[in-house]
């Protein structure tokens, strides 16, 4: 079969499972968070069911819909797929623009239809392989002044500044910079510090952290597969944080069994390591609760074996009851498919009070989810350094109410030099900053 007709047959089939899908969601995402979900039933299918809402970006006068207490506003639009926001000291804002390398080889009907629920969506399309450099001149509205600071990267994710050095993680490897403060353009062509798994690239994004002494990074490594169907060998380092020497740029594997960790960052009560993961697809509308964790050092957390703790995944052969029997329980569910990409533990004071202290997670949205879920910012309380209560809406319409047209999709948070919150967002091609609302102000 040649490619127009693998093409036309997957966008049938693509158009059949959209009109078809007879499985609905039992729960609601805010009744599967927490730390102790409801697991249902897992499911078998031969092509999971599945919605996806058309991306149509924003319109010139739209914007996201914010909390009580809270106002927003856009400091940069017409980006290449903006993914990671990180606010430097002298209060500039890098903002990474990013894609897929999309050197994934395409040898199933899965993979066709992939792709085209990505295009349909507004999440494909080759990213900008940069990253620009935002600033704010005083006594200035509206967008920020922008500067190209960084080119030609390999679909770039994390970034970050530790004294004078710059590190910018590549899907295949870390970069360093030499930093100077001000500049508009780096001026250092940059050093190859460390590779990183590359191999296939089903989960592309590095996230990447800095231990708070900077002597070492974290690198949020995602798998190569939903559930190893591209064979374990192509799996080695991957599904796992690892730990970087910042000196010598030799690593190990922190802690494992982590489908896809992003969101890396230090909780500021206990500074332990945290992180969001997306979990597995195709068992069931229901199935698996994406998840907010502590990271534990030697730490196993079941992929590919077991989901949330002991739950075994029949699909994956062969069997390891020795790995699942020292399977970690998440410590904390955000809902199934809402596919969390943005973490941020906010210690600012611009936003209201009930806001510090606790976690900003950003929910990038899913398409095996009916109805959809995620799709948001959400805030997460958190007491004595563990999570409570469910998660709370902040940033919201980023898909139209009918759930058929996507404005957007929060990725990267940051807080910026006067405590706002920033957000990437990668189908609306913007950076959106989030600040308390002034009075007379409006969201």
């Amino acid at each position: 079969m040649n490619k127009e007709k693998r093409t036309k047959a997957c966008a049938v089939a693509l158009a059949i499972m959209l009109a078809g899908c007879g499985e609905k969601a039992a729960y609601q995402p805010a009744q599967q968070a927490g730390t102790n979900p409801p697991l249902p039933q897992a499911k078998d299918f031969f092509l999971p069911p599945m919605q996806v809402p058309k991306g149509v970006g924003w319109g010139a006068d739209e914007k996201p819909a914010v909390a009580a207490g809270l106002q927003i506003e856009k400091i940069a639009s017409g980006l290449s797929h903006p993914r990671m926001v990180y606010a430097l000291p002298n209060g500039d804002v890098l903002v990474v623009e990013s894609n897929g390398p999309g050197a994934e080889p395409t040898t199933t009907p899965k993979q066709l239809i992939g792709g085209l629920i990505k295009s349909r969506s507004g999440k494909s399309g080759k990213g900008g392989n940069r990253i620009t450099l935002l600033r704010r001149q005083p006594g200035t509205n509206g967008e920020w002044e922008r500067h190209v600071f960084i080119e030609n990267l390999h679909s770039p994710f994390g970034v970050q500044l530790v004294g004078d050095t710059l590190y910018v993680a590549n899907t295949d490897g870390i970069v360093k910079y030499r930093y100077t403060p001000g500049e508009t353009r780096m001026s250092d062509p940059g050093t190859e510090f460390a590779d990183l798994p590359g191999t296939i690239n089903h989960h592309w994004t590095k996230a990447l952290l800095a231990s708070p002494d900077g002597g070492r990074l974290y690198v949020g490594v995602g798998s190569n597969s939903n559930i190893t169907e591209n064979g374990l060998a192509v799996e080695y380092r991957r599904a796992a944080v690892l730990e970087v020497d910042a000196r010598t740029g030799a690593s190990r594997i922190y802690a494992s069994g982590l489908r896809n960790p992003t969101g890396l960052q230090w909780e500021p009560a206990t500074g332990k390591l945290w992180a969001v993961v997306n979990e597995r697809d195709e068992i069931g509308a229901d199935l698996v609760p994406d998840y907010l964790t502590s990271v534990q050092e030697g730490g196993f957390y079941g992929w590919p074996y077991s989901y949330f703790g002991q739950h075994i995944d029949r699909r994956v052969m062969p069997q390891r009851p020795d790995l699942v029997a020292k399977a970690i329980r998440p410590d904390y569910a955000l809902g199934s498919h809402v596919a969390p990409l943005g973490l941020l533990f906010y210690r600012g004071r611009n936003l209201p009070e009930k806001y510090r202290g606790g976690a900003f997670v950003s929910q990038h949205g899913s398409w095996d989810r009916s109805p959809l879920s995620g799709y948001d910012v959400v805030y997460v309380a958190f007491r004595d350094g563990k999570p409570v209560g469910v998660p709370e809406p902040v940033v919201t319409g980023f898909v139209s109410e009918d759930e058929k047209a996507l404005k957007g999709a929060p990725v990267g948070l940051a807080e910026d030099a006067d405590g706002a919150l920033l957000i990437a967002d990668d189908v609306g091609n913007a950076v959106w900053r989030v600040t308390a609302q002034r009075a007379g102000g409006n969201g």
